[in-house]
């Protein structure tokens, strides 16, 4: 079964590669990872992998939409017991 690696994990090992002049076998082995994970996300974070690279940022995307979607939601019900509770107090 394929382990999932969060986003902020698959920065971490690239920042390891690009930032900090590790090589991709090296970080590889001190995450404990496979060299062929890292070898893909510093691909695509350095834009040598377009097609997967779009996927990623139209993915933040998404989560970004989510997350502000469920603070709309919850704006919406805090606005719902306020007109009910004045619409209460002017009876």
């Amino acid at each position: 079964m394929a382990r999932k690696y969060t986003l902020e994990f698959k920065k971490e090992a690239v920042k390891l590669v690009t930032e900090q002049g590790y090589s991709r076998i090296k970080a590889a082995k001190l995450l404990g990872i496979s060299h062929k994970n890292v070898n893909r996300w510093v691909s695509e974070a350095t834009g040598k992998n377009t097609a997967n690279k779009v996927i990623t940022s139209a993915q933040e995307e998404i989560r970004q939409l989510r997350k502000e979607n469920e603070r709309l939601k919850m704006e919406r019900e805090i606005l719902k017991k306020a007109a009910a509770f004045f619409a209460n107090e002017k009876s």
